[in-house]
């Protein structure tokens, strides 16, 4: 099975993105929809101090009435932020992420973070890998008939 590692290795879109708590919902709104993505780390002082996701927007700020442009960050950011090391398995990760719920974990190695991996990024990998699988194996009951 793939390690987060081989992932990471893989993915085109290497940079890290991050804002910051004191930036406006609405300014990590535009990030997102800019970059097309989900989720957004949310660092102070180079470290991470939280995640937004976009699920975090429409629980806590929309659903609250609230508006995007004056809510901050920092109040609706899920502060408890899973991690995953780029040794573990792809199976590890959706483990995780299935039984925590979440899309989106950042990658950590010795306290420096590496990259965000997404549940669209490790299925991707996890049916490519399958795919090879299953064509490595017709093909040995090929030679062998």
């Amino acid at each position: 099975m793939a390690t987060v590692r081989d992932l990471l290795k893989q993915k085109s879109f290497t940079e890290i993105l991050s804002v910051a708590p004191t930036a406006t919902v609405l300014q990590a709104m535009q990030l997102m929809a800019e970059r097309n993505i989900g989720a957004v780390l949310v660092m102070q002082q180079g470290k991470v101090v939280g995640i937004l996701s976009e699920r975090d927007i429409v629980r806590k700020v929309e659903l609250r009435g609230q508006s995007c442009s004056a809510a901050l960050v920092s109040a609706v950011m899920t502060e408890k932020v899973l991690y995953v090391e780029p040794s573990q398995s792809l199976e590890e990760c959706m483990a995780l992420m299935t039984e925590k719920r979440i899309r989106h974990l950042p990658v950590l190695e010795a306290e420096k973070i590496l990259g965000v991996v997404s549940i669209g990024d490790v299925l991707h990998e996890v049916i490519h890998e399958q795919k090879f699988m299953i064509s490595q194996l017709e093909h040995y009951i090929q030679q062998g008939q």
